[in-house]
């Protein structure tokens, strides 16, 4: 019986199978759809559907730089457990030495990994170690040099949080330190003309209701908000953060003391804005059992 492209993809959607292992599937059951499934099962690779309704927030992101282009890519597991395992590692780093030529996470799922795309990788390594997985995004930065850095590392070029940092000059070390800066501060722009408007905006609200709690007249309150708005703008901004380094400086001037310039960064911290649900013990052996 001839294996429709049809046919392939509709056994993917309903096992969550690889292309190749989809084929492989109906030409082993002469296209029977149901015994393609089964026998998918009995190899273990359909098991991916059944995970993809999990939340997987842990995970590792990985860093990568050539010459003045870096990229951070994120690629979650359920269990921070996973994330310690070499299999997930070598995947987790594999993705993102591919990820250096491309622009965005389409483009990287449907890039060649060993053969297959890097979505199949994936649900082939959750048919494996049992968990959901998901590529969930990726930053990329370019200058004339990028500098990395990598908190809570897991292994080489991945853990917790990666920072990227773009920069001119030639002094690695302290835009590695920037870089550590940026881990640890978590700041929201390089500088205010970077800064998103609507933060600005928010951040003036809050700060002027509170003021006009303290029923000073308006010309007062117009001076205490732009003095706080000031502190504020200073807290925010990259250029204008007390150093961690050297906290008498601003990142600004340690790196102008140093011969270069910050021109961008990108920080990526795992599952960051991921809401994960809190089940009891009890709901989570059941679960568990029912996989």
């Amino acid at each position: 019986m001839a294996i429709t492209a049809a046919d392939v993809k509709k056994l993917r959607e309903a096992t969550g199978a690889g292309m190749m292992d989809a084929k492989k599937a109906l030409t082993e059951t002469d296209g029977d759809m149901d015994a393609a499934i089964d026998w998918l099962r009995t190899k273990g690779l359909a098991k991916a559907a059944k995970k993809a309704d999990r939340t997987a927030a842990e995970g590792l992101v990985a860093v990568k730089v050539e010459g003045g282009r870096g990229v951070a890519v994120e690629v979650n597991s359920e269990t921070d457990f996973v994330a310690k395992n070499e299999e997930f590692q070598k995947l987790v780093s594999d993705i993102a030495n591919v990820a250096i030529g491309v622009d965005d996470v389409a483009a990287l799922n449907e890039t060649d990994l060993g053969g297959k795309h890097v979505k199949e990788r994936l649900t082939d390594a959750i048919a494996k170690i049992g968990e959901n997985m998901t590529l969930r995004r990726m930053e990329t930065l370019t200058g004339e040099n990028v500098a990395a850095y990598v908190h809570n590392a897991a292994a080489e070029g991945m853990g917790k949080i990666g920072v990227l940092v773009a920069y001119t000059g030639s002094d690695e070390t302290v835009a590695r330190q920037i870089a550590m800066h940026i881990a640890a501060v978590k700041p929201a722009a390089l500088n205010e003309a970077e800064l998103d408007s609507s933060i600005v905006e928010k951040e003036k609200h809050v700060q002027m209701e509170i003021a006009r709690e303290s029923g000073k007249p308006e010309q007062v309150i117009e001076k205490m908000i732009e003095g706080r708005m000031k502190k504020f703008l200073s807290e925010v901004t990259l250029v204008n953060q007390a150093f961690v380094v050297d906290p008498d400086k601003t990142v600004a001037e340690a790196a102008k003391d140093a011969g270069i310039e910050i021109t961008g960064f990108a920080r990526v911290e795992v599952g960051e804005g991921i809401t994960v649900e809190k089940e009891d013990f009890a709901a989570e052996v059941k679960k568990a059992a029912a996989t």
